[in-house]
């Protein structure tokens, strides 16, 4: 991971945005644990990182699920990374339930429907 300057900043990235900033150039991409995933926001500034999702799920992926602690990272639309930029991609995965249990909750019936799992990337353009 290239040390991001203000100029770079990371992006966190998910599905749909991540094929919108591959518009042209070469990129190395490669798959992150939790662990390293965390480590590299709780190493960066916020004002280095811009989010460029708005997938509130998703959000709560990173700062729930993740164990990062919650901050308001300023949100940009990108269309394209530039050279020697780094983003951290969220990938949702939803797969149909096999197992469909009913639970009742204060006289409402809810069913399980969905299963989702989330993995992360580090993505950078070399080119």
């Amino acid at each position: 991971m290239n040390v991001n300057s203000p100029d770079l900043p990371l992006l966190l990235l998910d599905n749909s945005n991540m094929i919108s900033v591959l518009n042209e150039g070469e990129f190395r991409c490669h798959n992150l644990t939790f662990e390293e995933a965390r480590a590299i926001l709780e190493t960066l500034d916020v004002d280095s990182i811009l989010r460029c999702f708005s997938n509130k799920d998703l959000e709560n992926v990173i700062f729930d699920y993740l164990g990062v602690a919650r901050k308001e990272y300023r949100y940009k639309s990108i269309r394209n990374m530039r050279v020697g930029q780094d983003a951290l991609v969220f990938k949702l995965y939803v797969t149909p339930s096999e197992t469909q249990p009913v639970i009742h909750v204060d006289g409402v019936e809810a069913k399980k429907i969905w299963n989702t799992y989330v993995y992360c990337q580090l993505l950078s353009r070399e080119k």
